[in-house]
C-alpha cells in the first residue's frame, strides 16, 4: 500500500554503521510504513485527513506495532509496509490519549525483528541519536537530542517531559528515535520550530518510550488504559506571555456550547488562577473526570466573563475500531 518516499536523507546526514556496535540495517528494518484510511464523515477527518501516512515501530515478535495515535484515530483500514516490500493489514489495538501512543496488531507476518525498548534516560541532552522513518538507511537522520522538557499541546495535551531533536525529519509522525545503544528512546510526534526553549531552531518533538511501560499491559489487554477519562473541553489554546489564550473551539463542543470564544484569555479555573498552557490544562483535569462542570473566568475585550463548561469524554465522538 505504501511505497518508500522518493526523497532521501543526504548521505552525509545519515548514520554511519562504523559508529555503532549494533546492526544498523537490521535495526532500521523495525520501522514500517503506516497507511490509514478514515471515513470522510469521521469526527477527525476534517482536521487530520481521511488518508494518513506515517511510521510505526515493531516492538514485539507477536506483530505489535507502536505508532502515533493521531495517525490511526477512527481508522477503518490500516496497512503496514516493511522496507523489503511486505504489505500486511493491521487492526487498531489501542490509543492512549494521555501519552499519544497508538498500538496496532499486524494481521500477518511482517518478517522484521522487534526493536528493543530502552529509556530516554539512556541519552543526555547534546547526544547524537538516530531519527528513523520507513525506508531504511536512506530515510534515517543523524540528529541531536537538543532538549528534554515539558510540552503542552493546544489540543488539551501535556507531557511532563518530551524529547526534542534537531534537525527536523521530513516524515516525523511515528518515527523511531534510536539511541547509541540501538534501543528505542522515543516516538516522533510533531514538527516544531523551537527545539530549545526560546530558541528559533527547527526539529521534532518525540514522546519518551518509557511512558508506554506503565500502560502497556492495559493497552494490549483492554484496548485502553483503565483510568477515568480526562474532562475534554473542546477548545484549542496557545500560550502568550504566560497566559493561556483560546485559539478556537470545536463546533458544538463543550466550550463552544458554553460560550467560550476565540481570543478569550483564561483567567482562572474554578477560582484557581492559571499561568500558562500546561497549568491551565492540569488545573482543569484536577476538577474531576469527564463530565465534570468546569467554571472558567475569561478576559474578553477588557471585560471578565464566567462560563460553566460541561466537559465530556472525547472518545464518545470517535468511531470505534473495527476488528477483522
Amino acid at each position: 500500500m505504501s511505497q518508500a518516499p522518493t526523497w532521501e536523507i543526504p548521505t552525509n546526514a545519515r548514520p554511519d554503521q562504523s559508529k555503532f556496535d549494533f546492526d544498523l540495517d537490521l535495526t532500521l528494518s523495525s520501522v514500517v510504513a503506516v497507511h490509514a484510511r478514515i471515513p470522510e464523515d469521521a469526527y477527525t477527518a476534517g482536521l487530520l485527513g481521511a488518508e494518513r501516512q506515517g511510521n510505526g515501530v515493531v516492538i514485539s515478535d507477536k506483530g505489535l506495532v507502536l505508532t502515533i495515535g493521531y495517525l490511526i484515530t477512527e481508522a477503518t483500514e490500516i496497512w503496514l509496509t516493511t522496507n523489503s516490500g511486505t504489505v500486511v493489514q493491521a487492526d487498531v489495538l489501542a490509543y492512549d490519549q494521555v501519552s499519544g501512543f497508538g498500538l496496532l496488531q499486524a494481521l500477518g507476518k511482517l518478517g522484521v525483528p522487534a526493536l528493543e525498548r530502552g529509556s530516554s534516560a539512556d541519552a543526555a541532552v547534546g547526544d547524537e541519536v538516530i531519527f528513523a522513518g520507513y525506508g531504511g538507511p536512506t530515510k534515517a537522520l543523524v540528529s541531536t537530542l537538543a532538549d528534554k522538557r515539558e510540552f503542552a499541546g493546544y489540543w488539551e495535551y501535556v507531557l511532563d517531559m518530551a524529547l526534542f531533536t534537531t534537525p527536523a525529519h521530513p516524515l516525523w509522525g511515528g518515527g523511531a528515535v534510536i539511541g547509541q545503544n540501538g534501543k528505542l528512546l522515543g516516538l516522533g510526534s510533531l514538527y516544531i520550530q523551537d527545539v530549545e526553549a526560546g530558541v528559533p531552531r527547527e526539529g521534532n518533538m518525540a514522546i519518551p518510550i518509557e511512558l508506554l511501560e506503565p500502560i502497556f499491559d492495559e493497552m494490549t489487554s483492554y484496548g485502553q488504559v483503565q483510568q477515568p477519562p480526562r474532562p475534554w473541553m473542546g477548545l484549542f489554546a496557545n500560550e502568550s506571555s504566560q497566559h493561556a489564550v483560546v485559539m478556537g473551539v470545536a463546533e458544538n463542543g463543550p466550550a463552544d456550547l458554553a460560550g467560550v470564544e476565540s481570543g478569550d484569555v483564561i483567567v482562572d479555573v474554578a477560582g484557581e488562577p492559571v499561568s500558562g498552557l500546561a497549568d491551565f490544562f492540569r488545573t482543569v483535569w484536577r476538577q474531576g473526570p469527564a463530565g465534570v462542570e468546569i467554571p472558567l473566568t475569561v478576559l474578553r475585550d477588557e471585560d471578565y466573563f464566567r462560563f460553566a463548561v460541561i466537559t465530556m469524554d472525547r472518545r464518545d465522538l470517535l468511531l470505534k475500531p473495527a476488528y477483522h
